[in-house]
């Protein structure tokens, strides 16, 4: 298995303040923290080989900008070469600073293109004021960067979603679509011409916002969808946020169990044959370890005792005054 493991290491001024050794420690922790969970998440689910060119998109956001900024340190240390591709797609809504991402970018070492594409009339044509705008707008989006990662020839499509990410999916679609279903590290697109990696997916959001606070990454809000705090995914965060709070621990331990499934333990029959199950009993029973302890009461064969009936007069006695 090919490991990718963070090869970097920053040593401290000794000019420096106590405070500013603190904080400058605490950052290294998380840089390397952050770099391990991507490099594990790369092994664990094979998503960089040698020779792939990766298009890394970019929103602006905080995940995408730390997804690049991690790939990049990666990429001098890594076991095989790749190339990473950075990718804007502009969808015009009004007040979008068009000029950030090329600065930013253009501070980097990084191939980078910027995608024109109106889809913000398009999203605000065909969805009702007040509504959710978010699954027409990524269907839009998601159909546009596909078809431009065949254009640039990558092979490979990395998103910046995390491990809160895709929990809070799974609970998405078990709530509000009536389904047992997330987001995986790794997907092979409907139509087979893409596959999509999701190298921050063991990364832990509150993680990604220290370390982009501390980059101080120039982040581009998103409010293509209004009102953020009204929709069903804050509603989601809120609560596992709250979960997490009462039970640390409780997400992480949500996203294990995504990682350990037992079908025959659901109800889906697609995934498990429930209708021809048959039971074999060719060999020894095992006896649980009761022994001969055991004692059958009741009427019928296999009684080794009358059953223990209650007395005629037993409700007249509980009534008693």
């Amino acid at each position: 298995m090919v490991q990718f493991v963070d090869a970097s290491a920053t040593a401290l001024n000794a000019e420096t303040s106590p405070a500013e050794k603190k904080q400058k420690t605490e950052f290294n922790k998380l840089q390397k923290r952050l770099r391990r969970e991507v490099g594990r998440a790369i092994a664990d689910f094979n998503m960089i080989e040698d020779g792939d060119r990766i298009m890394v998109c970019l929103s602006g956001g905080k995940d995408s900008y730390t997804m690049l900024d991690i790939l990049q340190n990666l990429q001098k240390s890594a076991p095989v070469s790749f190339e990473l591709v950075a990718v804007n797609l502009d969808q015009k809504q009004p007040g979008f600073p068009e000029h950030v991402l090329p600065e930013y970018l253009d501070s980097l070492d990084i191939e980078y293109y910027i995608v024109n594409r109106d889809t913000y009339s398009v999203v605000k044509e065909k969805v009702p004021e007040g509504r959710t705008t978010c699954g027409l707008c990524s269907r839009l989006r998601r159909g546009t960067l596909y078809g431009f990662a065949e254009d640039i020839g990558a092979n490979k499509v990395a998103l910046g979603h995390h491990r809160d990410d895709i929990v809070e999916t799974m609970f998405l679609n078990m709530f509000y679509g009536a389904r047992l279903a997330a987001m995986p590290p790794k997907l092979l697109s409907d139509d087979k011409r893409n596959i999509v990696i999701r190298p921050m997916a063991y990364c832990k959001e509150s993680d990604i916002a220290a370390f982009s606070e501390y980059k101080q990454f120039p982040i581009i809000p998103c409010n293509l969808c209004g009102s953020q705090e009204n929709l069903q995914r804050q509603n989601i965060k809120a609560m596992l946020e709250q979960w997490d709070k009462e039970h640390p621990g409780r997400i992480q331990q949500i996203f294990n169990s995504m990682q350990n499934i037992a079908p025959s333990q659901m109800a889906d029959k697609q995934l498990f044959d429930f209708e021809n199950l048959q039971i074999d009993r060719s060999s020894e029973r095992d006896d649980q370890g009761f022994g001969d302890g055991q004692v059958i009461e009741g009427v019928g064969d296999f009684a080794e005792a009358p059953p223990r009936l209650r007395p005629d007069n037993l409700i007249d006695t509980l009534n008693v005054n």
